[in-house]
């Protein structure tokens, strides 16, 4: 603070705008992280939402065909029904 108190008034000036500069670029900085973290969340929910849903579809059908396979169906119109693979069908 002594060493500002001593300045002239073009090094005052020149101070102040270093100070200016700083704290915009700062305000940048800080702003384009909480973008980023916000961004990065609803990017993981939107991520996990469809992983989950996908694999409960998936599930699904396993279910469907191991009830269908208890019932005696073939397992080719299992195959054809549900999408999953004849091998996936008799592993079950």
């Amino acid at each position: 603070m002594a060493q500002i108190a001593n300045f002239d008034s073009q090094q005052v000036s020149d101070y102040q705008q270093s100070l200016k500069n700083y704290r915009d670029l700062k305000g940048v900085l800080d702003t384009s992280f909480l973008e980023g973290k916000i961004e990065g969340k609803i990017e993981g929910k939107i991520e996990g939402k469809i992983e989950g849903e996908i694999e409960g579809k998936i599930k699904g059908k396993i279910e469907t065909a191991r009830n269908l396979k208890q019932l005696g169906v073939d397992s080719r119109i299992i195959s054809e029904s549900t999408g999953l693979s004849f091998e996936e069908i008799e592993k079950l």
